[in-house]
Formats: C-alpha cells, sequence, structure tokens
C-alpha cells in the first residue's frame, strides 16, 4: 500500500509537470478526469468504446479479442480517453509513471484536438451519460419485447450504423404556390363581360416523393419511415444512430488526432526534469508508439511525420512560397494550430503530403508475386488521391436512400456513389437481408460489378442480381 501510494503521489507530481508544460506551449484542453484502471477495464471501455454503452455480442467479440492480444503480448492499449467535457482519461495500472506519463501528456493533447477541431463541434460533450441512458431503454425493450428479438433487430441496425450523415443538409423549402393561373387572383362578378371566362382549373399537385432528395442518413430515413416498425424499434434505430455521429468525427480525424498528439507528448515529456534511464526508457516507448507497419499505415507515424514536415516548411519557406504565397519565416507552429483546427485526415494529406513524405513514409503501393512484395505504383499524386478517397466518407462506401416508394410498392431502392471501388458482393447482400428486416418489404442497391451498372436485391426469400 505504501509503494501504490508514493506511485500515486509521484505520477500526481509528473501530471501537473504535464499541464504546466502544454499550458506553455498554448495546449487548451477541456477539465480531464482520470483514473487508473486494471487492464480488463480498459478492454471493456475501449471494446464498448463508451463506458456503461448498451451489451451487444459484437462489443462482447471485441473485447474478447483485445484480451487475448494482450494476454500473449501481441497488443497493449496505450491510451483510452473518451470526448466528452469534462473528458474523461483511463491509465492503465501495471504502467510505470514514466509511461502513464507520457499517455497523459498524449491524452492532454487529444483532449485539446477534441475541444478545438472543427469535426468535433457538434459532438454531444455529455455521451457518456447519454450512451448509460440509451442502455438502460434497451434493457428496459429486452425485458418488454425479449432479448432475443431485441438483439437481432440491433443485429440488423448495426449492420447499417456507419450509414449516417454528419453534415446534413437543411430542409428544402416548398414551392410558394402553384404556378400560372392558379396565383392570379379570382375573377370578379363581370368576368364573363370582359372576356375573362371561367377560372382555369389549378394543375394537381406534383406527386410526393419519398424522400424528397435523395437522403445519405440512412439510419434517420428508416427511423423515420420504416413502415411498420415499432416504437421501440424506431428509438433502437435513433439510439445506433447517435451514438455513431458521436464517433464518426474520430473516423474522420484519426491520422490528424494521433499525429497531433504525438508531436505533443514528444515535446512535452522532453521538457520534463528527466534521470538518463527515463529518457532512454521514454525512448523506447516513443519509437514502439511509432513504429511503422508494412501492413498498414500507423496513424501516430504518417500523422506525426507529416505535422512536422508542415512546420518545417512553414518555419523556413523556400523563395517561391515566400514571393508567390507571401509567407514569412517563422509561421511554423501557428500553421500547426490552423491544421489541427480546420482539417480532417482526407483534408490533411490532400493538402500537405508531399513527394519526399510518399518517399520517406514509403507509401508505394505493393503487391505480392510469388514469395517477393513487387512496387505497382511509385506516381506520388496518385498515391495520395488513392489515401485520401479511402478516407473520404470516413471510409465507409457512400450509400444514399434514393426511393421509399420504388415500383409504387413501398420497395426501397438505395444507391452506391461508385468511384472504381466495388463493393464486397456478399458482404453487401448479408446487408440487404438485415435492411429487410427493418423495411419489410423487398430491398435494392444500385451499383457497380464488373464495370456494369447492377442492382442488387432481397425479396424476403432470396438474392436478385440484375443489369441496372
Amino acid at each position: 500500500m505504501a509503494e501504490s501510494a508514493a506511485y500515486m503521489a509521484e505520477l500526481e507530481r509528473r501530471m501537473e509537470e504535464v499541464y504546466r508544460v502544454a499550458d506553455g506551449y498554448g495546449l487548451d484542453p477541456f477539465p480531464i478526469h482520470w483514473e487508473v484502471v486494471p487492464a480488463e477495464v480498459l478492454h471493456e471501455f475501449g471494446a464498448y468504446g463508451l463506458p456503461g454503452r448498451f451489451s451487444h455480442w459484437t462489443h462482447g467479440r471485441a473485447y474478447h479479442r483485445q484480451k487475448v492480444l494482450y494476454d500473449h503480448g501481441l497488443s497493449k492499449i496505450y491510451e483510452l480517453v473518451i470526448n466528452a467535457d469534462p473528458a474523461y482519461a483511463f491509465l492503465l495500472d501495471g504502467n510505470s509513471v514514466l509511461q502513464n506519463t507520457l499517455i497523459a501528456a498524449h491524452v492532454v493533447a487529444h483532449v485539446d484536438f477534441f475541444k478545438h477541431n472543427a469535426y468535433f463541434r457538434a459532438t454531444d460533450r455529455a455521451m457518456v451519460e447519454g450512451a448509460a441512458a440509451h442502455a438502460a431503454r434497451i434493457r428496459r425493450y429486452e425485458f418488454a419485447h425479449g432479448r432475443g428479438r431485441v438483439e437481432a433487430f440491433l443485429d440488423a441496425v448495426l449492420s447499417l450504423e456507419e450509414h449516417v450523415d454528419p453534415h446534413p443538409l437543411p430542409p428544402r423549402a416548398g414551392p410558394a404556390g402553384p404556378p400560372g393561373p392558379a396565383r392570379e387572383a379570382a375573377p370578379g362578378p363581370y368576368a364573363d363581360l370582359l372576356g375573362l371566362g371561367e377560372p382555369a382549373a389549378a394543375p394537381p399537385p406534383p406527386a410526393r416523393r419519398v424522400p424528397a432528395r435523395p437522403e445519405k442518413d440512412v439510419l434517420r430515413f428508416l427511423a423515420e419511415q420504416a413502415p411498420d416498425l415499432e416504437d421501440w424499434q424506431r428509438d433502437v434505430l435513433e439510439i445506433v444512430r447517435n451514438e455513431m455521429l458521436y464517433f464518426v468525427p474520430q473516423m474522420q480525424t484519426k491520422i490528424l488526432n494521433e499525429g497531433w498528439a504525438s508531436y505533443w507528448h514528444s515535446r512535452i515529456v522532453r521538457d520534463l526534469a528527466l534521470s538518463d534511464r527515463e529518457y532512454v526508457e521514454f525512448a523506447q516507448l516513443h519509437a514502439a508508439v511509432l513504429a511503422p507497419s508494412r501492413e498498414s499505415l500507423n496513424p501516430y507515424h504518417v500523422g506525426l511525420k507529416v505535422l512536422e514536415d508542415v512546420e518545417r516548411r512553414w518555419d523556413a519557406p523556400g523563395p517561391e512560397a515566400v514571393a508567390r504565397l507571401g509567407r514569412a519565416p517563422g509561421g511554423g507552429r501557428a500553421k500547426l494550430f490552423e491544421v489541427r483546427e480546420l482539417e480532417s485526415d482526407a483534408g490533411f494529406l490532400r493538402n500537405y503530403l508531399t513527394r519526399e513524405l510518399v518517399q520517406e513514409l514509403d507509401l508505394y503501393i505493393y503487391r505480392v508475386e510469388g514469395d517477393r512484395l513487387v512496387v505497382v505504383e511509385t506516381d506520388w499524386e496518385k498515391i495520395r488521391d488513392m489515401l485520401v478517397g479511402a478516407m473520404t466518407n470516413f471510409g465507409v462506401p457512400y450509400v444514399q436512400v434514393e426511393d421509399g416508394d420504388h415500383k409504387k410498392a413501398r420497395e426501397l431502392y438505395l444507391k452506391h456513389a461508385y468511384e472504381g471501388r466495388e463493393l464486397d458482393l456478399a458482404y453487401a447482400q448479408r446487408v440487404l437481408r438485415q435492411l429487410h428486416a427493418i423495411w419489410g418489404r423487398p430491398v435494392h442497391l444500385e451499383t457497380v460489378l464488373d464495370d456494369q451498372p447492377t442492382v442488387l436485391s432481397f425479396d424476403g426469400a432470396a438474392d436478385a442480381r440484375r443489369p441496372a
């Protein structure tokens, strides 16, 4: 117990230093509620995404995967921070003081990012309490309607959870009135003498289209328009939709957010009074976090390198940048704060990934031929555009509702905005089956397969595929 008390006292002292140094650099986070927890708690929160969130087998699967990897020394959660006001952060009780100090510096920068980045401004900062309320409502529905029925409906809704719209268009205004003669004043008592005759009949109103324009927010459309849902099912759709809207900014800014936190933890920890042994430990931890991967992008590594390159180029602009853009030397740090405020991953890479960075980060496109990796794309602009394209719509296929009354039979017709990347056919057909479970009538999805416009359908009994 004495060692635990000494550990906590030293950790608190170090965290006070972290706050002091971060404030000196201009970081401005929300207040943060800190907890030191065992690995099981960290894995549970990581699997569910939020403390107290509703139970579902997919969350249990994620928890089991994380725990197995941790138990075998194959993976470790370094940080867990919740976007809220105040924010919540969880440190692992088995970490050394220095490890948790580095994580605290990383978290402070994350919370600064949550507070100031434009993509987070509309998020619900009380979602921790909201998620607990959602979970309580779902438990009541399980008691009233049966756990199996509620879980089956959640299965269907969660298969579509990413099809929300974080930036909805305002409602479209209706016409001011019917056109032509119907808008003129009614004829007076002497109209027949003036040759006006009988007033022209107003044209019939145009057929109402559902939706009035293509709707990207599939979950909202289903909650409002699905024909036969009960009230509790519409509420479950809204619960999943609201929680997904909370997570979308994190999906849109993963590289920039982790790069920002890595940039600042490296500078904050270097400013602390560490022993030689601790500096070595810090260097090893920092290198482990930023280690590049040959299988996928490490967002910590890529985000940090791009940010450091931006700072360097704005601090010492070349003659062309000075002459053409009026860029003055010494503006690197201010530029970083501007990037932190305005960009998502797509804009961050589109605007700041350079030829030199593509080479340094080895972002070339490879394929396996036999036992060798062969480069198949070296054009840095094409590589940049491919990366940006993969992050557009936060990496999810862009699908929208075209017609909620297809064939005048209340069938549902959706369209995939094809941009050169085909859907996974088997996965798309499984999702159509889940969509049918919500809509209750035949559902259709227009896409492109093998370079041909194609419609996939499910009518409740069998899958179908036909040319569009």
